[in-house]
């Protein structure tokens, strides 16, 4: 069996309140470094056989149409998951 991998990310202009609060506890357990944190999704989608070009197409078609809200999200991965 193989996998797809899709990842589902807020858009900039949308406020992460989750991405926020992890920001901002990051300083308290010794992690100072990162000045911003974004939270998103990831959807793994199980075939049968190889993927195929016609597999990731449809894959895309279901990011765009299902996993994702266009109005507040963007699809910003679809590719094979490599075992």
């Amino acid at each position: 069996m193989a996998r797809i991998v899709v990842d589902v990310m807020l858009k900039p202009e949308i406020l992460d309140p989750q991405g926020k609060a992890i920001a901002n506890e990051l300083p308290r357990i010794g992690l100072s470094n990162f000045t911003d944190v974004r939270q998103g999704k990831r959807f793994e989608l199980t075939i049968e056989g190889a993927v195929t070009e016609e597999l990731l197409a449809q894959a895309r078609q279901a990011a765009e149409e299902l996993l994702s809200n266009p109005v507040i999200e963007d699809v910003v991965n679809v590719e094979a998951l490599e075992d």
